[in-house]
């Protein structure tokens, strides 16, 4: 052969290889177009299947994927079968058969002389009577999802070539077969999601990071009344819902407080009550990281039931302590006559007397202040409204003023230029004021220093009442607000309480979603602190 001969048969040769290749590359086109036209699982196998055995004129073909807990290999899609191994899955056990070999060695394999005497995986496979087979293996993201096979009834049936274009489409089928797989495995995560939350006994709202709604539950709507399709979409502000709900939902999204979820309760104008929690929903961005709430969750649980009972609850309290107010009344009325009859005359019985006085007091402040507990906890007559809180702390400085003087106290106030007016009960919030600045004249001595204090702070608002007196050991100051703690120190030896003023500034204070602080070390004074948020 000469040099001529050579160069024309190399560029025969080239042309071949050229062409070959443009085929190979027009069939991964192909399947790629045909498979990418779909994201339902069912059908893209289908597609996929037939545009393969189009591509590489197969007469038979199938489509196993790997079943991700067991890792068996289960055929899902099948053409030119005599037998339906779709129906009921041909499963192929991990490692078994030629798919084992496949999945392990992770290679094409072809056998073009199956004569029937093969150990099938399946022995039913063998009455397909298929002569030439080859399989190869599918990729995704990295693994094997799935085999893909082509069969025929003749021998010899598939070329080198043929198995080069089965290599080549098989990975294309194989990420287009993992997305519809994720895509269907997402859509039912979905439905099941959205299963349970209309199924939810608690209404549920979520919105973007604008405010805008996204979806509303059943139960939202009946709480509400109003239908989803009037509020989807629309801007919380401008939605079509109870005033109440809406404003005081404006004003938990419009907060800033960091890592905080809001709840609330409403009371609405049929005298349905809703208690309404706000949380944040954030997700992880690697473009964005600026820290804000990507949405909102809105939880509405209707509590009137809860609220009725509590109120129900207040009036029994009511009603048993004015009837146990009566016989207390009475035993004091005939302690002061017995005292008037014999008083004098025998230290012993006046002594008796005496004890047996101080402990009606002392149950019927214990009665009182139950009853003030029970109130302030269920809401029953519990009303804010618009207040001077100037006017409030002038007041409470008045009425101590008498009590601090008797006992020799230094009495001051502080308050800030910029308290004005706030959204409290103004008789509840008083008593807690009262509470503080009694509890000041109690555990002080003669000659002590005491301030009443008020400034804002982070949009809250601070009263304090300050003192430089006996102070209160640290062991002690996390139980202060306990029901019927009581400091066990020498210190405060023979002062008389009933263990409640505290639990019931507590309970003002978070009865207007606030708290209640305090600082103190022994021997150097006490700062007693309630907050509350303003705005």
């Amino acid at each position: 052969m000469n040099e001529a001969e050579y160069l024309i048969l190399q560029n025969r040769l080239l042309s071949e290889e050229v062409k070959r290749r443009i085929d190979q590359m027009a069939a991964i086109n192909i399947v790629a177009s045909t498979v990418s036209q779909s994201l339902d699982l069912d059908r893209t196998l289908e597609t996929a299947l037939r545009a393969v055995l189009e591509v590489v004129n197969a007469e038979s073909g199938g489509i196993s994927l790997i079943d991700a807990e067991t890792q068996d290999v289960v055929l899902r899609a099948q053409r030119g079968w005599l037998h339906d191994f779709v129906s009921m899955p041909m499963r192929i056990p991990f490692g078994k058969g030629m798919s084992g070999r496949v999945i392990r060695e992770d290679n094409v394999v072809v056998n073009n002389n199956l004569d029937g005497s093969e150990e099938y995986a399946v022995p039913s496979f063998r009455d397909e009577h298929f002569r030439s087979i080859a399989m190869t293996p599918m990729h995704a993201r990295g693994k094997i999802v799935g085999i893909l096979s082509i069969m025929s009834n003749k021998p010899d049936s598939f070329s080198d070539e043929i198995v080069a274009v089965l290599r080549a489409v098989a990975d294309t089928v194989g990420v287009a077969l993992e997305n519809a797989r994720l895509y269907e495995a997402r859509v039912e995560q979905e439905n099941r999601l959205n299963a349970i939350l209309q199924s939810s006994a608690d209404g549920i709202i979520t919105t973007d990071l604008k405010g805008r709604i996204e979806l509303v539950n059943n139960t939202a709507e009946t709480m509400l009344g109003v239908a989803e399709e009037t509020l989807s979409g629309v801007p919380l502000r401008e939605a079509p819902m109870p005033a109440k709900v809406r404003d005081s939902l404006l004003v938990a999204l419009a907060s800033r407080v960091q890592a905080q979820d809001k709840a609330f309760q409403v009371t609405l104008d049929d005298e349905r009550v809703l208690l309404v929690q706000v949380a944040p929903v954030y997700t992880e961005s690697q473009v964005s990281q600026q820290g804000d709430a990507d949405g909102w969750v809105i939880v509405l649980q209707d509590v009137t039931h809860i609220r009725k009972a509590e109120i129900e609850r207040a009036r029994f309290m009511q009603a048993a302590a004015h009837d146990m107010r009566n016989p207390l009344g009475v035993a004091l009325n005939s302690l002061s006559m017995l005292q008037s009859m014999i008083g004098g005359q025998d230290a012993t019985a006046d002594e008796i007397i005496g004890i047996a006085t101080r402990s009606v007091h002392r149950l019927r402040d214990l009665i009182d202040d139950l009853l003030n507990l029970e109130h302030i906890e269920s809401g029953f007559g519990f009303k804010r409204a618009d207040a001077d809180l100037r006017e409030v702390l002038e007041e409470a400085a008045a009425n101590i003023k008498p009590s601090m003087d008797s006992k020799g106290l230094h009495f001051s106030t502080d308050i800030s230029d910029n308290i004005g007016s706030a959204k409290v009960d103004r008789r509840w919030l008083m008593r807690a004021l009262m509470n503080y600045l009694d509890n000041a004249v109690k555990y002080n001595k003669t000659g002590r220093k005491v301030t009443l204090r008020a400034y804002t702070q982070d949009n809250n608002l601070h009263l304090e009442v300050i003192d430089n007196g006996i102070g209160i050991p640290a062991k002690a100051q996390s139980r202060l607000f306990d029901r019927f703690y009581r400091v066990d120190d020498k210190d405060t030896e023979g002062i008389s309480g009933t263990g409640l003023g505290l639990a019931i500034v507590k309970s003002v204070a978070e009865a207007h979603g606030g708290k209640v602080y305090v600082r103190s070390r022994k021997g150097h004074g006490s700062t007693f602190g309630l907050l509350l948020p303003q705005g």
